[in-house]
């Protein structure tokens, strides 16, 4: 592999309490074991990467743990406004699909108590917006793609989505990739 292509690999950090919190590239990782303010973690057994330099030849796993205790940065829950529901939705109507002349619809309508809250209002093209008019979704025939919420701390939804994702071996718990791979075949 080309040295730039190894640098930009990632790596999983982990909290100090061994909560996955974010990803870094290899460059990132080799600073943080430098300084000590990080080190390896043996989940797997094999190195990912090796870095040379004139002086020192570092083993990075894929895996590193801060062993600083990092001050959680305050996360609020941002407003229920276009730009974050926009942003939640993915820029997509939530009944069709479509992605132009995006608007705000409120599942259930404000004029039949709906509140502008995180859980009651979507994106919806122009055309959807219209055609469901001071109805719910349901009485409109018209069901929403993904249920409305809050969006949450962008730490929380790493570690969701890196448990989901991750294949560890048998002996702590999980299945191999390599394993599942040739158990598929």
């Amino acid at each position: 592999m080309i040295v730039n292509q190894v640098l930009d690999q990632s790596v999983v950090v982990f909290s100090k309490n061994y909560l996955p919190i974010s990803k870094v590239n290899v460059r990132r990782a080799v600073q943080l074991l430098i300084a000590g303010k990080a080190e390896a973690l043996d989940l797997v057994q094999e190195t990912s990467w090796f870095v040379r330099s004139p002086s020192i030849v570092l083993a990075v796993p894929a895996y590193i743990r801060l062993t600083v205790a990092s001050v959680e940065r305050i996360w609020k829950v941002p407003p229920v406004n276009r730009r974050e529901v926009l942003r939640r939705d993915n820029h997509t109507c939530q009944y069709c699909g479509s992605r132009k002349h995006l608007t705000l619809d409120h599942v259930l309508p404000v004029s039949r108590g709906g509140l502008h809250t995180w859980d009651n209002v979507v994106t919806a093209c122009e055309r959807c917006n219209q055609r469901k008019s001071d109805r719910t979704p349901l009485e409109a025939g018209m069901p929403l793609h993904t249920k409305p919420k809050a969006p949450m701390h962008p730490t929380v939804a790493f570690a969701e989505h890196f448990w989901r994702s991750e294949s560890f071996p048998p002996e702590i718990g999980g299945t191999s990739k390599h394993n599942a791979e040739t158990n598929i075949s």
